[in-house]
């Protein structure tokens, strides 16, 4: 084969300064000290199997795993490899898990096995079991030496052990997909966001520079991240594992969120950045204030606080900032913009409910339904064009048509520019909800929850909620002589969707608001919940 002159591949990073310092700590995770020497040698053994097994450059490998040590050794193990990382959510049921192993045209997914309250294990193995064109299944093992949960599927550590430890990462060009994220949409199933290698480079650098005013290297210690974001999501990906191996630091891990246990290890390892969603910021705030937790080391170190996913209460930023002496900065983007596109610059003071300007490299405007840029100050579909941007779904050209007409990526996010250039986020996807930092889309659950056998219709909409900004509400109207409970409902949802998407709200009505073009019409369902 032929190599293209100009090469990049993600993982470079890594191997970057594995060769500079191999010494110097890349993962933390409980007691765990991983340095990037052992970081990089762990990934040249995974893309070593996977190159053992036939996959390489143009393959598609997804990956299941909460925020532990195997992730970036497996992420980086399939970049090496040539191939794209298809991340999962560890939430996923069997039915969702199939269908994203079968759009993806995965030939091998890594699972961890997971624990009793988590058992994405059995989850993927479920789905896995559903498509033939996924070949091989590998398990992570919470021991490492540990025997498979599946006795007919191996361990990573009976992939690996007989791999060597060096590996020449493939030369992948700049525009070969890197990773496949995906974007639930209003047309129901899910979409994969085909981001290249170039996309998510030039995100972590610009991710780097937008916050290097902010930490002083003159002191001689490496800096330290923390992610309680999930690493299957593009934030905890990108702005965080990305860019933090790119720069050299160290990337403190905690599989789930939870205030104290997040308070204790920020002032442990000593934290200098770190990126929540809004009820985070909420649930640290409050914790804080009621148990009376000492954050002095916190305030000491604490650097960079950054905030996306959903708006941030004005009154939460500010409380955060007066107790914790940090600035939280803002930001905006998506999966398909890598997905970092606007965010609180440094030099200038922020905008409450704004999420600042473009960043280097990207341009973002509003435009109204001719694509015209609508003046500033006015109402207008958010638009974006950089380096930052998805080249397309996979598999799905007139989608891909559809959201990059005219030469801009169409969000579907109504924004309003000022005469500065700070965006506001004025209003959301038609029908998305923003659960907790997560988008969820009312057409997929719909059309799930249509085949249960005493649902003759259905709607599904998000209602408000204090602490995750909007929960999920379904409104049913039964068969005939069909009879549901709403516990009966709720437990049925929990099988059929992952733990953040199922509805915890359901309402039985003899029949739904229908608009003039004969769909159910959603606005009156809203308004009666906003109590208009």
């Amino acid at each position: 084969m032929e190599y293209s002159a100009t090469t990049l591949n993600l993982a470079s990073m890594l191997d970057h300064h594995a060769k500079l310092a191999p010494q110097k700590e890349a993962i933390v995770w409980n007691d765990m000290r991983m340095p990037y020497g052992q970081l990089n040698a762990m990934a040249n053994k995974v893309a070593n199997a996977l190159t053992a097994m036939g996959i390489g450059h143009g393959d598609k490998v997804a990956l299941s795993c909460p925020n532990i040590p195997y992730f970036p050794m497996v992420y980086y193990g399939i970049l090496k490899a040539g191939a794209a990382v298809v991340p999962l959510s560890v939430l996923f049921k069997p039915r969702e898990v199939a269908y994203h192993l079968a759009d993806s045209d995965a030939k091998a997914v890594f699972v961890f096995e997971g624990t009793d309250e988590l058992p994405l294990g059995q989850a993927v193995k479920g789905g896995f079991d559903q498509v033939n064109s996924c070949k091989d299944l590998i398990v992570m093992t919470k021991d490492p030496a540990g025997a498979s949960p599946f006795p007919e599927h191996k361990t990573l550590g009976q992939v690996i052990f007989t791999q060597p430890d060096t590996f020449e990462t493939y030369p992948t060009a700049p525009h070969d997909t890197a990773a496949i994220l995906y974007t639930s949409g209003t047309t129901g199933q899910p979409k994969g966001a085909e981001l290249t290698h170039f996309n998510l480079y030039t995100n972590v650098v610009t991710t780097f520079l937008v916050h290097l005013p902010m930490l002083d290297f003159t002191d001689g210690e490496q800096k330290t991240c923390l992610i309680t974001l999930p690493l299957f999501h593009t934030t905890g990906q990108t702005v965080q594992m990305n860019t933090q191996i790119y720069a050299g630091h160290r990337v403190v891990l905690l599989p789930r969120f939870e205030p104290q246990a997040t308070l204790e290890t920020m002032a442990k390892e000593r934290v200098n950045f770190w990126v929540g969603v809004p009820t985070m910021y909420w649930a640290l705030l409050k914790f804080a204030e009621e148990t009376g937790f000492d954050i002095s080391g916190i305030k000491e170190t604490m650097k960079v606080c950054s905030s996306g996913g959903a708006p941030m209460p004005v009154e939460v930023m500010k409380g955060f900032e007066e107790k914790f002496g940090v600035r939280v900065m803002e930001g905006y983007g998506l999966s398909e913009t890598s997905p970092l596109a606007c965010f609180n610059h440094f030099e200038k003071a922020s905008k409450p409910g704004t999420v600042g300007q473009a960043i280097f490299g990207v341009d973002v405007r509003c435009f109204d339904e001719d694509d015209n840029e609508v003046p500033r100050g006015e109402r207008g579909e958010v638009v974006i064009r950089g380096a930052n941007v998805m080249k397309g779904y996979y598999k799905r050209p007139e989608a891909t048509a559809e959201a990059f007409r005219n030469g801009w990526f169409h969000t579907g996010d109504i924004g309003i520019m000022d005469d500065e250039g700070d965006l506001a986020i004025v209003d959301r996807k038609k029908d998305m909800i923003l659960r907790g930092g997560y988008n969820i889309y009312p057409r997929e659950l719909e059309e799930v929850i249509m085949t249960h056998p005493a649902v003759s219709l259905c709607a599904v909409i998000g209602v408000p909620d204090e602490r995750l900004g909007e929960e999920v509400k379904a409104y049913l109207v039964l068969k005939d002589g069909t009879q549901l409970s709403d516990a009966a409902f709720i437990d049925w949802c929990r099988e059929q969707f992952a733990a953040n998407k199922y509805p915890r709200y359901v309402e039985f009505r003899d029949s739904l608001p229908i608009g003039a073009t004969g769909k159910i019409f959603k606005r009156a369902l809203k308004e009666e919940v906003a109590g208009h």
